[in-house]
């Protein structure tokens, strides 16, 4: 297929998971968490009713220009199966948002979700490309100033770009007008390399992912990213999903028996 017919194709795919979910699943939607028009959230929750559950958090792609929660619920429902209470996190994409603003963003939905919920069994983070780049961010940040330490307990970065300053000179830069020094700012692996985290406890797992048929950049940098992670004391681990591109890695969160829905559930949730 030509690029343009792959990504149709794999809006379309999440467009038809969400409709799904939205049918079958006991949700709210369009939660704000912010005052921001684009700072919603859509929560979706198992059958059963409880003040104590795991929460997983997930930070749609699209080169931080495209993209939407509205078509990203590919793993509610075997998420949510398993007792999962699954939040799909929109963020103000390029032009509207530059890159401060949406790693801003995602950090104070993760913000709201702990004071929301603060009997959670833990917080689970999970970004596909662009959003594994901004949940990679989230590890990075510094609480203080938000007044609430949340209960992370790990992290699934799936086909994530963690190297920003490659990108400053191609034409996925147009919109979102990065300056070296905001690459730099933004560049978890560089951010890493000088200030490691401190709020994440050296158990917390952190699962870094890429697809067999990734481009060779996706593997570098996640290659270099987990290095990196394992230098600075976190338990991080690497693996490559055989048999994938980097669209139907997530496209096929909707099945249960799909390799990273096993990821999720035997690593990231091991006493599911």
């Amino acid at each position: 297929m030509k690029a343009e017919e792959v990504v149709s194709t794999f809006v379309r795919a999440g467009s038809q998971a969400t409709r799904k979910a939205r049918a079958t699943r006991r949700n709210q939607l369009d939660v704000p968490y912010g005052d921001g028009e684009g700072e919603k959230m859509d929560i979706y929750f198992p059958d059963e009713d409880s003040k104590a559950f795991p929460l997983f958090l997930f930070f749609h792609g699209g080169y931080w220009q495209s993209g939407s929660k509205d078509d990203s619920a590919f793993m509610v429902t075997p998420l949510t199966a398993q007792g999962v209470v699954v939040v799909i996190v929109a963020y103000d994409i390029a032009p509207k948002g530059a890159l401060d603003r949406m790693v801003d963003q995602v950090t104070r939905s993760v913000v709201f979700l702990q004071r929301r919920y603060p009997s959670n069994e833990g917080i689970y983070l999970c970004g596909h490309s662009a959003g594994a780049h901004l949940a990679a961010m989230v590890l990075l940040a510094s609480w203080t100033k938000h007044g609430v330490t949340p209960n992370l307990q790990g992290f699934l970065l799936v086909s994530g770009i963690y190297d920003l300053e490659p990108l400053i000179y191609t034409s996925q830069n147009a919109p979102l007008h990065m300056a070296l020094e905001d690459a730099q700012r933004n560049s978890p692996q560089r951010r890493l390399e000088v200030a490691p985290p401190t709020p994440v406890g050296p158990a917390c797992p952190v699962v870094v992912v890429v697809g067999q048929h990734d481009s060779p950049e996706f593997h570098r940098q996640s290659r270099e990213f987990y290095e990196t992670l394992h230098r600075v004391g976190l338990k991080a681990s690497l693996q490559e999903l055989p048999d994938v591109d980097h669209f139907d890695i997530v496209e096929n969160l909707t099945r249960e028996d799909h390799a990273l829905t096993q990821i999720i559930l035997k690593t990231i949730f091991p006493t599911l």
